[in-house]
């Protein structure tokens, strides 16, 4: 099996702010001086940018020298349809011109996705959705979500795309908000380049289980991504991975282990008031815990605790790897 390889969003180390810090928690950083953070860090290989580049004009060129420099790769590229242009919607903004600059936008980072030779477009509609009863008409926002996603991925037919779901926030209601909604979605736009990003977080606080949303994707052949983190089942924290739910990551991983899923671990993380390499570093070292877990994981006893569903065995034979590994790395 090759060496496991990481990666994080490139957001991991920029600075925050939210409705209460609103003159943020540090000096903002543009996206070069996030990349040189990001070349710090031990271990990691990958890194999801944001489109258009944050702090400042950068070319792509000027993006190339300094991941070049720091020793790393883009996995996707991750244009934000988020903003406050689309406030109301990205695919599912009511203003047809709007929807049309959504489009545009994508497509533009579809070309920097085809220049760093990524993986994939990551498409995170997070202001598609709703907010009230009787908001909208919910026949014509799928509609719009399906043509729009639809349509991008035709005329980009070498490109993979992949949706990122998540239960709410910024909307009240994400009009992607759960793996089965998701798959559903893409089941019905019918292309072979679309699929799903599965964040551990988001199926956790959506009340899922992420193992099982995990196997839902790889059955139907369209878990193309992952990102990890925690939080405490109520919000997207983006937590420290593992530092709340690690039996449940493990099993999260163990699912992608069975089933030879063989993409890069990546980071969703904030850390607002922590050192950001730091907390990259910690996570790394965790994820690597796990992956030499999963090596020493006795799989046929498992099998044989899940086939008769055995709780209590299948638990000891989970912990009893994961934690000698934590306990001696």
């Amino acid at each position: 099996m090759k060496k496991q390889e990481f990666g994080a969003g490139i957001w991991h180390f920029a600075t925050y702010l939210d409705r209460y810090a609103t003159d943020g928690y540090g000096e903002p950083r543009t996206v070069i001086e996030a990349i040189e953070l990001a070349g710090k860090v031990g271990d990691l290989s990958y890194v999801d940018i944001n489109y258009p580049y944050f702090g400042g004009e950068f070319s792509n060129e000027e993006i190339k020298k300094s991941l070049d420099k720091a020793g790393l790769k883009v996995i996707g590229i991750t244009p934000e349809i988020y903003t406050r242009e689309f406030s109301k919607g990205a695919f599912t903004n009511p203003d047809p011109g709007v929807r049309k600059r959504a489009h545009e936008l994508i497509t533009e980072a579809c070309d920097a996705v085809r220049f760093f030779n990524a993986s994939y477009v990551k498409l995170w509609p997070g202001q598609d959705g709703w907010d009230y009863p009787f908001q909208v008409d919910h026949k014509t926002i799928w509609k719009n979500s399906m043509d729009g996603v639809g349509n991008l991925a035709t005329e980009n037919s070498d490109l993979k795309f992949v949706i990122e779901y998540k239960p709410r926030e910024p909307r009240v209601k994400m009009i992607y908000d759960s793996m089965t909604r998701t798959l559903l979605g893409i089941e019905q736009i019918g292309l072979p380049n679309v699929g799903v990003l599965l964040d551990f977080g988001h199926a956790i606080y959506g009340g899922e289980s992420a193992a099982d949303s995990a196997q839902l994707a790889i059955d139907h052949g369209r878990l193309f991504g992952m990102d990890v983190n925690d939080n405490f089942r109520s919000w997207d924290d983006d937590l420290l991975a593992g530092s709340l739910h690690p039996i449940e990551l493990f099993e999260f991983f163990y699912v992608l282990r069975k089933n030879n899923w063989q993409g890069v671990w990546q980071l969703d993380q904030f850390p607002f008031r922590e050192d950001s390499v730091e907390m990259a570093n910690t996570a790394i070292d965790f994820l690597k815990s796990v992956n030499r877990a999963l090596d020493d994981l006795d799989y046929d006893a498992l099998s044989k605790a899940q086939a008769s569903h055995d709780a209590m065995g299948a638990l000891k034979i989970a912990q009893k790897a994961l934690y000698k590994h934590l306990a001696r790395d």
